[in-house]
């Protein structure tokens, strides 16, 4: 066998042996691009799961039903174009799509629970972020063309009809333990900050609210002002003593 063609199959060889390490790394690529679009997927799903999971906790239309359910759908719909040969996204792609249609046909309308008022600061404070994810969750699914306009709207605006509400609720709540606690000022304080948080709203929970704030601020006002008043005259009667007895000294025993 002569040196030329000893040389021709080496570099041969070499040829492929770089070809070949070169559609491996590749491969490493491709499949760890797979993986992390996979995983991006993974993560929508995980968190709108637990946004529907907390539909107990405060009122879900079917409209944010649907929207939550689909955006699980379209997640797992790409996360199977991505390995195709999946048997089990495969599935669960049959069964989200399932579960979207029997929502839309046979969802009653109306709200998924009653508003419940929260029993503390704390879960007041749970409740306006859940609001808070819901809603940009909803604009999110909009900027994408997958919630449409007129649903986006009359959802977001419910949605900070019910933030209002948590607020509000929490603020009659605060000011009812200050005034058990004899702290007027701090009830005086939330009463007005709520009063200004509904100056701008014109529905029939903001105007009865309103209202409601307005009297308790009033009333507690007047209490206050009273008070101030019978501790004047106190203290006017106090000094009136006083300048008795400097005028006329202590009376002696006799």
């Amino acid at each position: 066998m002569n040196i030329g063609l000893i040389i021709a199959l080496v570099a041969v060889l070499l040829v492929l042996v770089l070809g070949y390490n070169i559609m491996l790394q590749y491969k490493v690529r491709l499949e760890s691009t797979k993986k992390q679009e996979a995983s991006k997927y993974i993560a929508i799903i995980d968190a709108t799961e637990d946004l529907i999971g907390n539909a107990h906790h405060m009122p879900f239309s079917k409209e944010l039903l649907v929207c939550l359910n689909t955006r699980i759908l379209d997640a797992l719909e790409a996360m199977h174009e991505i390995d195709p040969k999946d048997k089990n996204l495969e599935h669960r792609v049959a069964n989200m799509r399932n579960q979207v249609e029997q929502l839309k046909a046979n969802h009653p309308g109306g709200e998924s629970a009653s508003f419940k008022v929260p029993s503390s600061d704390k879960q007041a404070l749970l409740m306006l972020k859940l609001v808070k994810r819901l809603r940009d969750t909803i604009r999110s699914e909009h900027n994408k063309g997958r919630f449409d306009t007129q649903s986006f709207v009359a959802e977001n605006a419910r949605l900070e009809s019910i933030q209002i509400k948590i607020n509000i609720e929490n603020v009659l709540k605060r000011s009812n333990d200050a005034i058990v606690r004899g702290q007027p000022g701090t009830a005086l304080q939330l009463l007005r900050k709520g009063i200004d948080v509904l100056s701008s709203k014109n529905d029939a929970y903001s105007n009865q609210a309103r209202e409601k704030l307005q009297t308790m601020h009033d009333e507690l006002e007047k209490r206050r002002q009273t008070k101030s008043e019978a501790e004047l005259h106190q203290i006017e009667a106090n000094e009136h003593d006083s300048d008795m007895e400097a005028l006329f000294g202590e009376k002696k025993k006799w």
